[in-house]
């Protein structure tokens, strides 16, 4: 039974891996596809909806970044799941996209 439940959890643990791995990669090329279209910015090329798409990523890159500061405190394990659980409660979603499993959250008052 012990050996039953300790390949769960390996397999549990895996299978999240693998899913971070994707979610990386997707934040890799989403990146990539950015700096493409602020290049084509600089030439005067792109357009308001590769801009706008552009924008989304570069925001999701300062989320990164705003809870790799967090990553970096010795109470993270505890730390980060609180934040982003009140910033699901107050309707901002701290996580990147791509790490996303869900449907993106909505405030509660804009369906009033």
């Amino acid at each position: 039974m012990k050996r039953l439940i300790n390949l769960k959890r390996k397999y549990s643990f895996k299978q999240k891996m693998l899913s971070f791995k994707q979610a990386l990669a997707q934040e890799k090329q989403e990146t990539i596809e950015m700096l493409s279209i602020y290049k084509k910015f600089t030439k005067r090329t792109a357009n308001k909806e590769e801009m706008k798409i552009a924008q989304t990523q570069f925001f999701d890159l300062l989320k990164g970044c705003g809870l790799g500061v967090f990553a970096l405190l010795p109470l993270a394990p505890i730390t980060i799941p609180i934040l982003l659980k009140v910033g699901r409660m107050l309707g901002v979603e701290l996580k990147p996209t791509s790490f996303n499993d869900k449907k993106p959250v909505q405030n509660p008052e804009q369906d009033k």
